[in-house]
């Protein structure tokens, strides 16, 4: 089975080398987009190292500090997919951690201090795996089957993990209803990121199917540094001061209208407002994709400031809030991405400026497509699970097949092209010519050419978009298909 594993490594890099692809009058590829283009999709095949029949889940990511290498950690139905997406045009996929019990649909990961915590649902007693992220710094011949670095089971099956990184508490919800907490969140010390430590847990409230977790920077200055815990309960959010985990105090608990299914939501990075997202109501009361914005200026009296009704009829699923940009999972709908700038105003609060569709069949309400988004990387690459399509990486408003600056003496036939292109200069004799990827890496170069024709070879280039600097001084914009 070994010698299988390179062999399956260089087809999966092979082919996605074609992946590259700008944003072009609305679609990249066969994606319908705005303002995003594709860099790289890695399929769920691969991700599962071709075993069984898997799905994809949860996302989330890792920065090296020692080299600034980025990751993708890709929760699948069984297993936990590590791939290096520092080059996102050529990731690698470099090794799965598998389930520590059975398939799961719902498998989440979060990461704190260089490790990643993994939970599954409905699966017994899997408990928490702990992964020791900088093993991927070196490892060996590709793809690897990692084994877990800690295994914690004083809990069975959990739905999520949230994690407060300035403090090293792990949280754990969505475990058995019947269980000690009653699916209320279980807090686990994880200082010490392989010897997790019981810390605890709230079963006052009943089950909590998602949450987040901050120490607490917003307005309400009562609350000013305290560990606040904002959980989406199935039918209500609920607010907790969980500083004190012997002592947990009930701040708040916020209904509304036309309630499905209270699912996920995020702090804005003023702790100011929260943004929500209910499952099922589309399903329920057949509207438009909905998203509440609650106002927490007074953590113990919050209120609905606003209410975002999106273009289509797809499910809202997780969304994460970085800046003023607000990035949304919407399963048959892709990514969405709204601009929440104007988030205080009644009306208007938010606005989608930009999105990329991994599920290209329909924008119906249906559980496919896009599952969830980390758009944390310090590249501004944002990374995407979908359910049936895996991994995607993409990027905003980095490739067109505009030039960079009109060049009317120079012309490049054909472009498109696919084995060469001819660069034809009407005026000025062609000097030198350079080559360069999306990334800003240099791929080909050639001096002292002294003609006002060259050909550049191109059948060596993976198919994508490039950028050709001739002279030093002009550079246009070539794809290869």
């Amino acid at each position: 089975m070994k010698s299988f594993y390179p062999l399956l490594l260089l087809f999966f890099i092979f082919n996605l080398a074609f992946s590259q692809t700008p944003c072009e009058n609305g679609f990249a590829g066969e994606y319908p987009c705005h303002g995003y283009d594709l860099l790289s999709n890695v399929p769920v095949s691969v991700l599962a190292n071709g075993l069984g029949n898997p799905e994809g889940s949860d996302i989330w990511g890792w920065v090296d500090p020692l080299d600034g290498k980025e990751y993708a950690i890709v929760a699948m139905t069984n297993s936990t997919a590590f791939v290096d997406v520092t080059d996102p045009v050529n990731p690698i996929f470099l090794g799965r951690l598998d389930t520590a019990t059975s398939t799961s649909y719902w498998r989440d990961v979060k990461v704190y201090n260089n490790h990643a915590f993994i939970v599954a649902d409905n699966v017994g007693n899997h408990g928490m795996q702990v992964f020791d992220l900088t093993r991927l710094r070196n490892v060996g011949a590709l793809p690897i089957t990692f084994t877990a670095d800690a295994h914690y089971t004083e809990f069975g099956s959990a739905h999520n993990i949230v994690i407060n990184e300035s403090t090293g508490y792990a949280y754990i919800v969505g475990t058995s209803r019947n269980g000690p907490f009653s699916g209320g969140p279980a807090f686990i010390d994880i200082s010490t990121p392989t010897n997790p430590v019981n810390a605890g847990g709230y079963p006052d409230e009943g089950y909590s199917h998602d949450a987040q977790v901050v120490t607490y920077n917003g307005p309400d200055t009562e609350h000013a540094g305290k560990e606040i815990y904002i959980g989406s309960n199935e039918s209500e959010v609920l607010i907790l001061d969980v500083t004190d985990k012997n002592n947990v105090i009930k701040l708040a608990e916020i209904s509304y209208s036309q309630l499905g299914y209270t699912h996920q939501g995020w702090f804005t990075d003023d702790h100011r407002y929260f943004i929500l997202g209910d499952e099922t109501d589309e399903l329920s009361y057949g509207f438009n994709t909905r998203t509440l914005v609650f106002d927490l200026y007074d953590l113990d009296n919050p209120v609905l400031s606003s209410t975002y009704d999106g273009p289509t009829t797809a499910i809202d699923h997780n969304g994460y809030v970085l800046g003023n940009l607000f990035f949304l999972a919407n399963y048959r709908a892709g990514l969405r991405v709204l601009d929440i700038s104007n988030i205080a105003a009644p009306t208007d609060a938010m606005v989608e400026i930009g999105h990329f569709d991994t599920h290209p069949e329909s924008n119906s309400t249906a559980f496919n497509g896009a599952w969830s988004v980390y758009p944390y990387l310090p590249s501004g690459n944002i990374i995407i699970s979908d359910i049936e399509r895996g991994l995607f990486v993409i990027k905003s408003n980095t490739l067109s097949t505009e030039d960079v600056q009109p060049i009317k003496s120079v012309a490049f036939a054909p472009n498109p092209a696919t084995y060469q292109t001819k660069i034809t200069s009407n005026k000025q004799a062609i000097t030198s010519v350079e080559v360069y990827n999306t990334l800003g890496k240099r791929i080909f170069s050639v001096n002292n050419i002294n003609q006002k024709e060259y050909v550049l070879p191109v059948k060596q280039f993976a198919k994508g978009l490039y950028l050709v600097n001739i002279n030093n001084t002009f550079t246009k914009k070539l794809i290869v298909k």
